[in-house]
């Protein structure tokens, strides 16, 4: 069984930074494009950023392309996504996903999901 173990999370002020990471353990990290989703409060969930298999691909949400950069470490069966530039409308609880197919992202539709970290940006 594949899990997804996010870490990184926490209360950034405007202007700050964070990297979250993505642990991938029970499968064959190389086999799954990657990506990021986040749902802020009362919303619903939104798509932020796929990676593909060797990382040589990256689709980017318009709301994060300049601020966000996503990269994955084959090795060690993780990916990471460093945040700049934070603003208050980033706040969510940002989950990772993987799906053998890198255009998954279109349909939101994922074989599997990690439990989501909260990332929180004040004002």
């Amino acid at each position: 069984q594949v899990q997804l173990v996010e870490s990184g999370g926490g209360l950034v002020q405007a202007g700050g930074s964070l990297r979250l990471s993505c642990a991938v353990s029970g499968g064959t990290f190389t086999s799954y494009a990657m990506a990021w989703f986040r749902q802020p409060p009362g919303k619903e969930r939104e798509f932020v950023v796929v990676i593909s298999r060797s990382g040589g691909a990256t689709t980017y949400a318009d709301s994060v392309k300049g601020r966000f950069t996503v990269s994955r470490d084959n090795a060690k069966n993780t990916m990471y996504l460093q945040m700049n530039s934070l603003r208050p409308e980033d706040t969510a609880v940002y989950l990772c996903a993987a799906d053998r197919d890198y255009n998954a992202f279109r349909k939101k539709e994922y074989d599997y999901w990690g439990q989501g970290t909260q990332v929180t940006v004040s004002s």
